[in-house]
């Protein structure tokens, strides 16, 4: 009998701000897309590890049209109602060449923070309902519309796919007094608990 091999899976480094991969339009990809599941399991394996709700391939170094979420942490908080813990525990989605195609409601604030962001909070206003089309993990269609926490979070990921940081979001002032955290965490000098990989950290001799 021939012995199969189990790919084994790899929790990546998620890369910080300051690399230009993060401002990258994503390009749309193909079932074709060289080891497309198990890179899918990777994200899903490293955003675990960062005890992360959403992950964006240009997060991980690549500039394409994929991002994951899975919002069963925030179910943890006694702040929502049984049916949206019910909700948030259960969704778990994989979004591929996504597009959002409508955004409705009076826009609302929420303190959001990245993985790629480290140590940074802040308020930032989205629009509450949102639908969007995009493919599956099977590559198969799908137009769904979600509102509240969880449009949020997929609106945080899609922006990654298009380029877009939840910092360019915010005003010019709070812009400037983040700005030295940036500085740090482009530099690579902060302390974090998962892999990541810094674009202007100087090598050691």
């Amino acid at each position: 009998m021939q012995r199969i091999y189990k790919t084994q899976i790899m929790i990546l480094p998620i890369v910080a701000y300051g690399d230009p991969v993060l401002k990258k339009m994503g390009k749309d990809i193909t079932k074709e897309y060289p080891n497309l599941n198990e890179l899918i399991e990777n994200m899903y394996e490293t955003m675990d590890g960062a005890f992360g709700v959403g992950l964006a391939a240009p997060q991980i170094g690549l500039p394409i049209r994929l991002f994951i979420v899975d919002t069963s942490p925030f179910a943890e908080d006694d702040v929502w109602t049984p049916e949206e813990q019910k909700e948030l525990k259960e969704f778990k989605r994989t979004f591929i060449n996504a597009k959002i195609t409508k955004e409705e409601g009076d826009e609302w604030a929420f303190n959001e923070g990245c993985l790629s962001i480290p140590d940074v909070r802040e308020d930032v206003f989205r629009q509450p309902i949102i639908t969007i089309e995009y493919l599956d993990e099977n590559f198969e269609k799908q137009v769904e519309t979600f509102d509240g926490l969880i449009a949020r979070v997929i609106q945080h990921e899609y922006d990654h796919i298009e380029g877009i940081l939840f910092t360019d979001k915010l005003s010019v002032l709070k812009k400037r007094l983040i700005k030295g955290k940036l500085t740090n965490i482009s530099k690579g000098k902060i302390s974090v608990d998962y892999r990541m990989r810094f674009p202007n950290q100087k090598k050691k001799r």
